[in-house]
């Protein structure tokens, strides 16, 4: 049994696309980040980093004690090495995989999450840093749209690099972005869309978090934004 430590947001999403995929049993703890509890300690106790997902393997393969993961390009990576599921054993195709993850987790996911902050969270709308983030936003899915423009997943075969960056396409007018600027990437989007696994993984969304996406309010400021060393809370 895998237990998933999540809430609704696109690293969360990551992990429940590769639980569906792989039809592993998994138990969500929802840890609803907008009301601090991602900073309790048993929480911090698998998860340093204060930040969702994080998972527990209560039956990991080398049948040892359970196993804590956080990050999630770390989570996908031990879940595909356990199942032997959307990573190739090939030695071309796999470092293709981890090529793509790793793009998205050191560059998709932060430069679209900047992106999505001073669009439409910052209390003080910066015009440099909303082009900055729109502007490298739409150059990294120029990047997508041209590497898959003659294979139809970013490794060939769909992978945990799909897994990882399809969420972080979903937003894309919160994003400031245009899919039909991106014809190869609107087709890949479409047809991960259209995976039964996807499906379930987005309906499972909506039961832990069944409320549109909104500004976050006072309570939410405090503890998503301006973190510190000396001040968690």
């Amino acid at each position: 049994m895998i237990e998933l430590y999540y809430w609704t947001t696109p690293n969360g999403h990551k992990i429940t696309l590769f639980l569906e995929e792989a039809q592993l049993p998994y138990e969500i703890h929802p840890v609803n980040i907008g009301r601090g509890e991602q900073f309790k300690p048993e929480f911090l106790a698998i998860a340093p980093n204060n930040r969702i997902p994080s998972i527990v393997d209560r039956a990991p393969k080398d049948g040892g004690p359970p196993i804590s993961v956080f990050e999630s390009g770390a989570i996908l990576l031990y879940l595909a090495e356990k199942t032997g599921k959307f990573l190739s054993s090939d030695i071309r195709k796999r470092i293709a995989t981890l090529e793509w993850l790793f793009w998205q987790v050191g560059g998709l996911g932060p430069m679209a999450g900047q992106n999505n902050h001073f669009r439409n969270y910052a209390p003080e709308k910066i015009p440099y840093a909303i082009k900055r983030y729109m502007d490298e936003t739409n150059r990294l899915y120029g990047v997508m749209n041209k590497r898959l423009a003659d294979r139809e997943f970013l490794a060939g075969e769909y992978s945990i690099a799909d897994m990882a960056s399809y969420p972080w396409i979903v937003p894309y007018v919160a994003q400031g972005q245009t899919l039909d600027d991106f014809p190869h990437l609107k087709r890949w989007f479409e047809a991960i869309k259209a995976r039964p696994a996807t499906i379930a993984a987005y309906a499972k969304a909506k039961e832990i978090n069944p409320a549109p996406p909104a500004p976050p309010d006072d309570e939410a400021r405090k503890h998503l934004f301006g973190q510190t060393a000396a001040k968690t809370v």
